[in-house]
């Protein structure tokens, strides 16, 4: 009998996502098959430790239904490699699942980490991580690949004075978007209609990174399309995403469930085809690997707008990513399947090269 793939499912973390990857990793631990996985369940607090989850690996043995509707980060503190000594103790391989949104997480950070320990991990490498996290930087990249994007402006925090509000407006006009560069799920984000709100906004902004994106507002659809896969990608069907407030914030996404998400998205069949081709040549600019979310604007005028690249996007099962494979004929269990091969096989790929 073939052994089990010992996975580890890393969740919680630094960023202000902490508590949305702990719903996540619930989703995922109910998902995995027991006769194909080992599961270690690992938890990052808030302030950095890592600690076996026991509490969360006793109610998966007792049965999937037995998981509470979110992981509590909780257990004796330790460090990553004798987390990943104790996953690897059943004897099959290792794998990493890293359901931690946000920087100290999606960033490349935890990826260079699992990189140096030559483990397997869900996702893209270090580079797609770092760039596709930071809003500005991964622009900076789709520009040059001549993608169409909103305008935009990037700053640092010194580089905000008294004046820099009135600039912006003058530059991108008004309503705009403000938001970290380095943050996701909405944090920190904000619809500014005047001077004054644009002044509020960035110093909003500027309290999760100290990078700040501009961005002009799109008259337009917000359209998502979930991407997987290595060296050969795949696209789902597109889906679309109806705010139930102003634009889709925090509150819309995870606490008040005003939104609607349209699968497959109402597009035009030559609409449909152009925006699935578009994010799997995103995916590739941005050199992802595994798994990644392409949002786009469908501006009025009917072009696509690249918006912005998740990496490690959403995981539960209503979060648009599963729900988007789903209507694609790959249901959640398969997902998750299929995202550990993808691991086991850049993994080995990698170390080949490296090897040479």
């Amino acid at each position: 009998m073939t052994d089990r793939i010992n996975l580890v499912v890393l969740f919680g973390g630094q960023s202000a996502e902490h508590d949305v990857s702990c719903v996540t990793a619930a989703h995922v631990l109910r998902a995995v098959d027991p006769a194909r996985y080992s599961v270690t369940a690992v938890g990052i607090s808030r302030g950095g430790q890592w600690q076996l989850a026991e509490g969360a690996m006793a109610a998966l043995a007792a049965g999937a239904d037995q998981l509470p509707a979110s992981l509590d980060v909780a257990g004796p503190d330790t460090a990553p490699a004798p987390v990943l000594a104790v996953a690897g103790a059943a004897g099959g391989p290792t794998v990493v699942l890293p359901l931690l949104h946000g920087p100290m997480g999606e960033d490349g950070t935890v990826q260079g980490l699992l990189e140096l320990a030559g483990v397997p991990y869900v996702g893209s490498g270090v580079l797609a991580s770092s760039v596709s996290m930071d809003k500005a930087m991964s622009k900076e990249v789709l520009a040059q690949h001549g993608f169409a994007q909103a305008r935009y402006r990037a700053l640092r925090d010194d580089q905000v004075t008294e004046a820099t509000a009135a600039e912006l407006a003058a530059d991108l006009g008004l309503p705009v978007f403000v938001k970290p560069a380095n943050m996701g799920s909405s944090v920190g984000v904000s619809k500014a209609k005047t001077e004054a709100d644009l002044a509020a906004a960035i110093r909003v902004a500027l309290g999760y990174d100290e990078w700040v994106v501009v961005e002009e507002s799109i008259t337009g659809r917000e359209i998502e399309v979930a991407v997987l896969g290595n060296r050969s990608p795949e696209a789902s069907v597109a889906g679309e995403i109806i705010p139930g407030h102003e634009f889709y914030d925090y509150e819309d996404k995870y606490l008040d469930g005003g939104s609607q998400l349209l699968i497959p998205a109402p597009l035009t069949e030559a609409q449909s085809t152009e925006v699935r081709a578009l994010a799997v040549r995103v995916f590739a600019a941005l050199r992802c690997e595994g798994m990644a979310r392409v949002d786009f604007f469908l501006a009025d005028d009917g072009r696509f707008l690249v918006n912005e690249v998740n990496t490690i996007p959403g995981f539960t099962p209503i979060s648009m990513y599963p729900k988007l494979w789903g209507a694609s004929g790959v249901p959640y269990p398969e997902l998750i399947d299929r995202l550990v091969e993808l691991a086991i096989e850049r993994n080995t790929r990698r170390r080949r090269n490296t090897a040479r």
